[in-house]
């Protein structure tokens, strides 16, 4: 330390002590902070009085921690941090309040949850003529010819009937329309969408895709996976403003259910542009960071295509761009969906004897891009929902992990929700990230039965406690806006498993614990996109992410269903409420 400034410290002393005995010792304090080269050991916050769930097994629970710089500094008994309080120092005084890591969302499409908010919102509509007139409301607002966008529609929720272009068409003359399923995998469009896209009775089903046809061979309207963009790709893009707006608009809905990270999957699907995921990454995330605006943390993946692309960046920049952006990995497509019947089986659909699911990519294309993008060093990650999908996958990174060496790589099948008896124990072999969604499982039991046959659906879906049961990683998503995010309700999903309108849970024996759920929603999280070193614990030299819940005990957030989120900290700072 400068000699002249410790002893021009010592003079004020003198002056304010022996000269000046009235001088305010407030000022005086921060007059000698301001000359003397910071050596703060001290806390800016401390957090005390609560019930804090570490995710640490060998420390589960502590009621005080110490926060500076946006990181904890210590955490334990209040009395073990009396050192750590000083001039500055603010006390949360949680009153016996829970206090858990902040949640991590595994799998949403951020830029996409935050457009859908703005749109014709369909998730939950139970019957036909509420579709239509969501539909009718939005077309009195639009400008005449411009698109009606949409999506969230679950055809089981009235009774498994597929809409038409005929539903919509009254009261959509003028405007083209389009309208995706829950999941995304499948798409409604009207005649006037149709027909400006140049979809006809004679148009042939791309590789990848289906365009579901009327017995007379007339398209219903209805296009599944690549399919979709014969109809996406007349769609005007989002602009900068309006994705910029969205991504505002989702992370901070995020915080109100305690989600302070996301692993972003992006705008990319079968049948939707790779550029996507790129310009949502430079317009919207790096013009978030720079400007300040960033509220959450995202880990980013990019579509396998442009692996290159993304290793260049992570040689240039490294793989966290800032506390708030990672660079996780890439991701490609293996099967659709079960709700549209494109998810792929090793045996047929029992509604549909003749149909196994599609296989979206072709599979030596999928294995060269994996081998190259591991070789890169990038983490992978696949959709995969279907049981024979998830085999052709688990293959496929255990030829690619053999080829290219032992090293901890962390594949990540996403989804993962139907498999073959034995698979679950595979991924535990192979130490594959199993990325769950729970509240999914709340839309499919009914339809699982319906499309696999109560045998198939109730030995090999959503087997959570066989994954955790075989050491996979098992980590807990949403995939929104397919589900809206929402942890505590995922967490209840895992615990109970039991569907709307049912009595009893499906499949009773795969049902998690609370701690085990918890864990899955934050460090187990963490580690499933290598940021167990930053998040998903409070423990000593962690990020400052934290959530305060409602209830007044662990016993009664343990055994209660009404817990919900009173404020969300990120980096020790509140950003909600």
């Amino acid at each position: 330390m400068n000699l002249s400034i410790v002893n021009l410290a010592s003079i004020a002393v003198f002056l304010s002590v022996f000269l000046f005995p009235s001088f305010n010792s407030t000022y005086w304090l921060k007059w000698r902070a301001s000359l003397i080269p910071s050596t703060k050991f001290g806390a800016d916050l401390i957090v005390k009085n609560g019930v804090i769930f570490t995710s640490d097994p060998s420390f589960p629970f502590a009621n005080s921690m110490a926060i500076r710089d946006g990181r904890i500094l210590r955490i334990g008994n209040y009395s073990s941090l009396q050192d750590l309080s000083g001039y500055g120092t603010k006390e949360l005084n949680l009153e016996g309040k829970v206090v858990v890591p902040g949640f991590i969302d595994s799998h949403v499409h951020l830029i996409s949850a935050g457009l859908q908010m703005a749109r014709v919102q369909l998730e939950g509509v139970n019957r036909k003529d509420e579709v239509v007139r969501r539909v009718k409301e939005a077309v009195l607002n639009a400008k005449r010819g411009s698109w009606i966008l949409g999506g969230g529609w679950n055809n089981d929720l009235w009774g498994g009937e597929l809409p038409m272009a005929s539903w919509i068409d009254e009261v959509t003359p003028d405007n083209p329309v389009w309208l995706t399923r829950m999941g995304g995998h499948m798409g409604l469009a009207n005649s006037v969408a149709l027909k400006l896209a140049g979809v006809t009775n004679l148009t042939k089903d791309p590789n990848g895709g289906k365009i579901i046809q009327t017995a007379d061979g007339e398209p219903t309207g209805l296009l599944i996976d690549a399919a979709m963009e014969l109809i996406l790709s007349w769609i005007p893009e989002a602009s900068v403003d309006e994705r910029r707006e969205a991504m505002l608009r989702a992370s901070s809905f995020a915080l109100t259910r305690g989600v302070t990270t996301v692993v972003d999957v992006g705008r990319y699907f079968p049948g939707s542009s790779v550029e996507h995921s790129w310009q949502d990454f430079s317009d919207v995330y790096q013009w978030a960071d720079s400007s300040g605006k960033m509220k959450i943390r995202v880990c980013l993946f990019f579509p396998m295509e442009t692996w290159s692309r993304l290793h260049g960046v992570i040689h240039r920049a490294g793989r966290a761009l800032s506390n708030w952006i990672y660079l996780g990995g890439v991701k490609a497509f293996a099967d659709g969906s079960l709700g549209s019947n494109s998810a792929l089986f090793h045996e047929p659909y029992f509604d549909d004897p003749h149909n196994y699911g599609l296989q979206v990519l072709e599979f030596e294309s999928l294995f060269n891009m994996t081998i190259a993008s591991d070789m890169s060093g990038l983490q992978v990650a696949i959709h995969a929902i279907g049981d024979k999908a998830n085999d052709l996958i688990l293959d496929m990174y255990e030829s690619v992990a053999l080829k290219n060496g032992k090293r901890d790589r962390r594949f990540r099948i996403e989804h993962a929700q139907h498999l073959a008896p034995g698979t679950a124990d595979r991924f535990g072999q192979q130490g594959i990230v199993a990325s769950v969604q729970p509240d999914h499982l709340l839309d499919d039991a009914d339809a699982a039965i319906r499309k696999l046959g109560v045998d198939r659906a109730q030995k090999g879906s959503y087997l959570f406690r066989s994954l955790l049961s075989s050491n996979a990683l098992l980590a807990l998503g949403s995939d929104w806006p397919v589900t809206s995010t929402y942890p505590l309700h995922a967490i209840r999903t895992a615990m109970n498993r039991i569907p709307p309108g049912w009595d009893t849970a499906w499949i009773p024996s795969e049902r998690l614990s609370l701690n085990d759920a918890l864990i899955a929603h934050t460090i187990s999280a963490a580690r499933a996109c290598f940021l167990e070193n930053e998040i998903g614990s409070l423990s000593t030299g962690k990020l400052a992410d934290f959530v305060i819940l409602s209830s007044d005990s662990w016993d009664e957030f343990a055994t209660g269903g009404s817990t919900s989120v009173n404020a969300t900290y990120v980096g020790g700072i509140q950003a909600y409420p």
